[in-house]
């Protein structure tokens, strides 16, 4: 809305400064005419001010700024409603969600296929694209998305093997992915974010990959989250 205010600044100072000097440019020719006028007088000062009994010209300047006034108004209204579609379309499309998983004492895995983490602590779902059960988001629109995951575990005691892969998924195609393989530590965490544009009804999840296994999780460290950035107009 900012925009459309210096906008129309710029348009009402333009239009001042060529009204003014067809006004000058014509007072000056006003002063100077010798021949007759075709009207009964010139007054500049009563003519500019649209007093009756004026020169005949002031009605044709008044019809004129009459004109550019409906203009000017049409645009106001164009640009206006414009600008109430932008702010619906934007204000009216609220997409977030934070998930995470539950306190879980044992290990999540390891499947014989890559499998999506279903996270059923639901701590905002605004817009109603994840679904819990699947462990998937469907994104109610088309748009710029933010989308971050945690991933935490912690082994039962030294020597055992921390061995996992997660990765976020858009569409079945793999946008971003942490891992962890060694008998040394016996816990670790990682993150990611990535922004992706996505189409309406285009999905994005956080698989496990077969094999591997999420081990000792602790409530509210194995994250997954993301919200709207702005939706596509077109």
């Amino acid at each position: 809305m900012r925009a459309l205010a210096c906008t129309l600044l710029v348009l009402g100072f333009l239009w001042d400064v060529r009204a003014k000097t067809a006004i000058s440019t014509l007072r000056a020719a006003a002063v100077v005419w010798e021949g007759e006028l075709p009207c009964r007088r010139w007054d500049c000062e009563c003519a500019f001010k649209h007093q009756p009994g004026c020169c005949c010209g002031a009605p044709e300047l008044q019809e004129v700024e009459d004109q550019i006034f409906v203009r000017m108004l049409d645009l106001w209204n164009s640009m206006s409603q414009l600008g109430d579609s932008i702010l619906e379309v934007i204000g009216g499309t609220g997409v977030a969600f934070t998930v995470s998983m539950s306190q879980r004492a044992n290990c999540i895995g390891p499947f014989t296929r890559n499998s999506p983490i279903a996270y059923d602590i639901i701590r905002l779902n605004r817009g109603s694209g994840y679904n819990p059960t699947l462990g998937i988001f469907t994104a109610p629109c088309s748009g710029l998305y933010s989308f971050s995951f945690s991933v935490y575990s912690k082994l039962g005691k030294a020597g055992d093997r921390m061995y996992y892969k997660v990765q976020l998924m858009r569409n079945g195609e793999v946008m971003a992915s942490t891992w962890e393989d060694n008998r040394e530590d016996l816990e670790d965490s990682s993150s990611q974010t990535v922004l992706l544009p996505l189409q309406q009804g285009g999905q994005v999840y956080i698989e496990l990959l077969s094999g591997r296994q999420l081990c000792g999780n602790a409530e509210g460290l194995n994250t997954f989250s993301g919200f709207l950035i702005y939706p596509h107009l077109a």
